[in-house]
């Protein structure tokens, strides 16, 4: 008679229910992106004419809700300065931010403890002239001398001058240093592709430390010494920086400005955003390939993450160094251009998460672009969640929050714990007199004045889930499978809080991860704030897990043992940062706090406890303010690590630093 394993059985219907609810979640996602357009047409009275009409009044449709907000004219003419100023400031990312004689002088004379030797690895093939020559003049023009640039020549015959262009550098700069030979040139029998012609040019070098830089791209003059500055003071042994991408063979016409976070893994597994200009000790390699040619059209995302996963200390140069140029048939013009790299990027996350352990996890393309990811983790058994909601009055918000999530939610194991404080209507304690027929709902009274940290510190005593899931009385659940979104987050070994994705009644966001140090008190405030609901967030980021300093406790999720482990909420902040306090613990503690978009829900902010800009509760702010800027003194200093410091501090949307004037 055969046996039947029903652990295992039941872990194949578990991944199957699992499945399902996210299939669930994404139909649902699309339906109402598609209500939303079909609605935007039949409210649009000239829908039947021109295109290039349509075209301009959807432009100016644009137009309006970026300037809505600016709440008057003065609002507006504000906004338009800071545009003005912005675009003003971009211009010290090109030319202008190349060394002047005095600064190369002083680069060019400074002797570090370590003068480690880079090899620059330019594999190429069929360059163009004018694209050739420029990346040779940007590498002999570095103003740090310890380099080496390693040339690998796959072109065919009708492109004989590459070689020839090559040797006479090489020529050149035997000549300028005295016959040291920092040129090594190789003419390959045959073109290997990307992956075998840089192999080649690594076989040549010589060097500790390996650069890897596209044949038709251009470094900044000052990079190799940048590096060479984080390698002495940090002990660095990957290296990455900011990066452009241009077209006319203008650097100062630029198309895309990538300002990077530091070292974020979540989201490195969903986009490769590191990219150029990667260095690394050549350590790393031991033994193993650079690139692998069966990962051809996404090598360099399948070396990056081979290579930081062993790397001890990975620095981010947050400076704009590297200028990828956009032509036909470059990756930077478009990935049509190199459609097979999707599969590739797909298998090198793949391979990763598997050698990390993971299982049954599925690989998607987003809506920002087809290299950028959402990874689905399995869920591990069918652990409780808690679910603590503070509470007082507001029976219509409650009722609608607890609706939300009976009716909606996909996931099963979870319990409501609503948290009493001094209630004072009827309507609110004849809802809980109904609530008391519903098995998964517990109330609990908290006695006292309105202490936030103090009310769900009690909630989480009373909770019997593994897990807890802090929610504010005024939100609305979107999306059916939003637990099992945040779950398989928090689940990981090496993650702390996983906040959702929150949006105002309007459909404008409300929370998409929490930035410190951002807004007029510097404490910490919300990216992308009041972007609508389709806005792809900076270069993709409203579309892909990630990690985050910190995440709102309208939703956060956390294992009840981190909760307790980190001291719970601190009680001192009785209303506002409380949240991002415990995410700030949680992180120095040596744990990863994720936001994911893929968990949606409304949050009529404010409703319950009103705004913090008028009189006591501004005072209080202020307070709260002073005491988080006192206790993170340190933590604020540094700036946050996943928001690049080249962005202003005075805005959500990513913009850049300017001159006020």
């Amino acid at each position: 008679m055969e046996t039947i394993d029903y652990k295992e059985a039941y872990e194949k219907e578990h991944i199957k229910c699992a499945d399902l609810a996210g299939r669930v979640a994404e139909l649902e996602e699309k339906n109402e992106e598609l209500n939303f357009k079909i609605n935007r047409i039949k409210n649009n009275p000239i829908w039947k004419m021109s295109a290039p009409l349509r075209k301009v009044m959807h432009y100016c449709i644009r137009q309006k809700d970026r300037l809505r907000n600016c709440g008057n004219l003065r609002g507006i003419w504000a906004k338009v300065k800071y545009k003005r100023r912005e675009r003003a400031a971009m211009e010290r990312y090109g030319t202008a931010s190349f060394p002047d004689g005095e600064r190369r002088r002083k680069e060019e004379e400074t002797v570090f403890p370590d003068m480690v030797k880079f090899s620059i690895l330019v594999p190429l093939y069929n360059t163009p002239r004018e694209f050739l020559t420029a990346m040779l003049d940007s590498v002999v023009q570095q103003t740090y001398g310890n380099w080496e640039l390693c040339l690998a020549d796959g072109s065919d015959d009708s492109h004989s001058y590459v070689g020839k262009i090559c040797l006479e550098y090489q020529k050149a700069d035997e000549a300028r240093t005295g016959g040291k030979g920092r040129i090594a040139y190789k003419k390959l029998e045959k073109n290997e592709g990307i992956s075998g012609n840089t192999n080649r040019c690594l076989a040549m070098a010589t060097g500790e430390y390996i650069g890897l830089f596209d044949h038709d791209d251009i470094i900044h003059p000052s990079v190799l010494y940048e590096y060479a500055k984080v390698i002495n003071e940090q002990g660095a042994d990957y290296i990455y920086c900011d990066e452009t991408t241009f077209k006319n063979s203008d650097i100062n016409k630029m198309l895309t400005m990538h300002f990077k976070p530091d070292y974020a893994i979540d989201n490195l597994r969903a986009n490769n955003y590191i990219c150029h200009f990667s260095v690394f000790h050549r350590q790393l390699l031991d033994g193993d390939e650079l690139f692998r040619t069966k990962y051809d059209g996404s090598q360099d995302h399948d070396m990056i993450l081979r290579l930081t996963d062993k790397a001890k200390k990975v620095v981010h140069v947050p400076k704009l160094m590297y200028y990828w140029r956009s032509h036909a048939g470059s990756v930077a013009s478009g990935i049509q251009a190199k459609t097979y790299a999707v599969d590739a990027a797909k298998g090198a996350v793949a391979e990763h998460l598997r050698k990390h352990g993971y299982e049954h996890f599925k690989i998607t393309s987003t809506r920002a672009f087809e290299t950028i990811f959402k990874i689905s983790y399995q869920i591990i058994g069918n652990p409780k969640i808690s679910i603590v909601i503070a509470n007082k009055d507001h029976e219509a918000d409650l009722r609608r929050c607890l609706a939300s999530i009976f009716e909606k939610s996909t996931y099963d194991n979870y319990e409501v714990i609503v948290v009493e404080n001094n209630s004072e209507t009827t309507e609110i304690w004849k809802y809980y007199e109904e609530l008391k027929d519903n098995e998964r709902v517990k109330i609990v009274t908290y006695q006292g004045g309105f202490n936030y940290s103090a009310v769900n510190n009690l909630g989480v005593k009373a909770a019997e889930g593994e897990y807890i899931l802090l929610l504010n009385n005024d939100t609305q659940v979107i999306t059916v499978n939003w637990m099992e979104e945040l779950l398989m987050y928090a689940q990981r070994q090496d993650v702390g809080a996983v906040g959702a994705k929150l949006y105002y009644g309007d459909k404008t966001i409300q929370h998409a991860g929490v930035v410190l140090g951002l807004g007029a008190h510097r404490t910490a405030g919300h990216s992308h704030y009041m972007q609508h609901r389709e806005n792809l967030g900076y270069m993709g980021r409203l579309c892909y897990a990630q990690n985050v300093s910190a995440v709102t406790g309208a939703c956060l999720l956390v294992s009840k043992e981190l909760f307790e482990k980190a001291g719970g909420l601190d009680e001192s902040f009785a209303v506002s940062l409380n949240d991002v306090d415990f995410c700030i613990k949680l992180r120095e503690m040596g744990y990863l706090n994720v936001f994911t978009p893929f968990a949606e829900l409304y949050h009529y902010e404010s409703v319950s406890r009103g705004l913090d800009d008028q009189g006591e509760k501004a005072k209080r702010y202020n307070e709260e303010s002073a005491r988080f800027r006192n206790k993170w003194k340190a933590v604020l200093e540094k700036g946050d690590p996943y928001y690049n410091p080249n962005f202003s501090l005075d805005r959500s949307d990513f913009s850049l630093k300017v001159e006020e004037t």
